[in-house]
C-alpha cells in the first residue's frame, strides 16, 4: 500500500460479477494438460506455496514441533524437495514455531482477530494481533466481521483491517474473507476491494472451519479483484485460497489459473500461498511418482 492513510471513500465500485461468466472460465482451467516435465515443476512449485497449518483447540507445543519440523523435512529420503512457505499457528504457539524454524526460509503466520469467528471488540483484536507480532510472527491472518459486512456496514469492515494492519507493524497481513458465509460473488468481490484498499497484503478465502471453502469460482473471483488492483497502481497484492484444496490436480488448476490472469510475477509463494496441509502429502505422493513410477502408500508420510 502507498503511505497514504487508507480511506473509506476511496474504493471505487466494485463490478457485479458473471456468475455464468465465471464458470466457463473455471472450467476452462480445469480441462488444461500439463505435460509431465512442467507437473513435477508445477508440483515442488506447490509444496513451496503450502502454509502447513494447526488450528485446534487441542494443539500442543510437541504438535507444533512436529510440524516444523515436517515444514523443513517433507521427504529426507528425496533430496532437492523445497520447504513449504510457513507454518501458521494461534498466538500461543508462535514463539515455539519461530525457535523450531529459525534459519530455515520458513515463515512464522499466526491467525488473529478472535479466529475463527472474529467476534471480539476491536481492542482485543488488536492486542491479538500485536501479541502474535511480538511473538516473532512474520505473518498475521486476520478473520473480516462477517456479521458487519452482510449488514452493510462495509465501513466498519474497512476501518478494523486497517486498523489491524497498522498493529502488525513489519509483518505481512493476510485478511480471511470466509467466502462460504459471504453467500455470493458479488460479495466476495466487493470484500476482496475492501480488503484490498484497507491494507491487505493477501488477501484469502477461507478460515478451512466452513463450507464452501476455496472453490475455483471464488477463488477467481479474488484473483480479478487483485487484478483490477494492480492495473488501477501497479501494487501487487497476494492471495490465497484455502480450505477443499487436497489434491495435487487442483491445486496444479489453481496454479494454471493464476499464471492466466495474473501472470508469472505472481508464481512465487511472496505472493500466492496454499492453506491446505493435507495437500503436502498428495503433493509429496505425486512427485515420487514421477521419479519412481509408483506410487507410495500414505503410511510413508506423516500425519500432519
Amino acid at each position: 500500500m502507498s503511505n497514504k492513510t487508507p480511506n473509506f471513500l476511496t474504493i471505487p465500485p466494485s463490478p457485479t460479477v458473471d456468475k455464468v461468466g465465471v464458470e466457463e472460465r473455471v472450467a476452462r482451467f480445469q480441462t488444461r494438460s500439463i505435460k509431465n516435465q512442467t507437473k513435477e515443476q508445477g508440483l515442488k512449485m506447490v509444496l513451496n506455496m503450502i502454509d502447513l497449518t494447526t488450528l485446534e483447540g487441542k494443539d500442543t507445543p510437541g504438535k507444533v514441533k512436529q510440524m516444523c519440523y515436517k515444514a523443513q523435512h517433507l521427504h529426507d529420503e528425496f533430496p532437492g524437495l523445497p520447504t513449504v512457505a510457513a507454518v501458521c499457528v494461534y498466538p500461543s504457539m508462535v514463539a515455539i514455531a519461530k525457535k523450531e524454524v529459525q534459519n530455515s526460509g520458513v515463515k512464522v503466520a499466526s491467525v488473529s482477530t478472535a479466529f475463527p469467528s472474529g467476534q471480539a471488540p476491536l481492542a482485543v483484536k488488536i492486542a491479538d494481533t500485536k501479541y502474535a507480532v511480538e511473538s516473532g510472527a512474520d505473518e498475521i491472518d486476520m478473520v473480516i466481521s462477517r456479521g458487519k459486512f452482510l449488514a452493510g456496514e462495509h465501513n466498519f469492515v474497512f476501518d478494523e483491517i486497517a486498523a489491524i494492519k497498522e498493529a502488525c507493524g513489519v509483518a505481512r497481513l493476510k485478511v480471511i474473507l470466509e467466502t462460504g458465509e459471504l453467500v455470493t460473488l458479488d460479495n466476495v468481490r466487493r470484500a476482496s476491494d475492501i480488503a484490498i484498499y484497507a491494507g491487505a497484503d493477501f488477501i484469502k478465502t477461507s478460515t478451512g472451519k466452513i463450507q464452501p471453502a476455496a472453490t475455483m469460482q471464488v477463488t477467481y473471483t479474488m484473483l480479478m479483484a487483485i487484478r483490477d488492483y494492480f492495473d488501477e497502481t501497479g501494487i501487487m497484492i497476494g492471495m490465497k485460497p484455502a480450505g477443499g484444496i487436497s489434491t495435487s490436480k487442483l491445486a496444479l488448476h489453481n496454479l494454471v489459473m493464476v499464471k492466466e490472469i495474473l501472470g508469472d510475477a505472481w508464481l512465487s509463494n511472496e505472493w500466492f500461498r496454499f492453506g491446505a496441509s493435507s495437500l503436502a502429502n498428495d503433493v509429496l505422493m505425486q512427485i515420487l511418482k514421477t521419479k519412481t513410477g509408483v506410487y507410495q502408500s500414505s503410511d510413508y508420510f506423516s500425519i500432519d
